[in-house]
């Protein structure tokens, strides 16, 4: 899948996993970019090159990996915690799979998009940093 092998994925889906709960038990969020940098440097994998839409398809593909692996146990959207440079919002592929995982209705207005990526984002924040996790 784009390019990469099963065993590359696996490999960024836990590093990415991993990295996304340190944002979280920092009470942080972090961006597309900084991502891509710090998978690049944990895993030695090739990072992702946003200039090219498959690239960029590819890193939301992530994304969905990781969700897929971590919201069985948490119930929420760890993915939630990416937002693009210079912008306080998720993607539109969180937003869409957030309604494959009927967590918000489809058609949703911009205002309950926004409530529920903050209500995602202050529920991960939460989650992590409660004792014994």
């Amino acid at each position: 899948m784009y390019g990469r092998s099963d065993e590359a994925w696996e490999q960024l889906t836990d590093a990415g996993l991993k990295f996304l709960v340190e944002r979280a038990q920092l009470h942080k969020v972090t961006t597309y970019t900084e991502m891509n940098s710090v998978l690049a440097r944990r895993t030695g994998l090739p990072g992702f090159d946003f200039e090219q839409a498959d690239e960029r398809a590819a890193m939301g593909y992530l994304l969905g990996l990781i969700v897929g692996q971590d919201y069985p146990k948490s119930g929420l959207m760890i993915s939630a915690l990416v937002h693009y440079l210079g912008a306080n919002d998720a993607g539109p592929g969180f937003y869409t799979l957030a309604q494959q995982l009927d967590l918000l209705p489809k058609g949703s207005s911009a205002t309950a998009r926004l409530e529920f990526w903050i209500g995602q984002v202050n529920s991960l924040h939460q989650l992590h940093s409660a004792p014994g996790r």
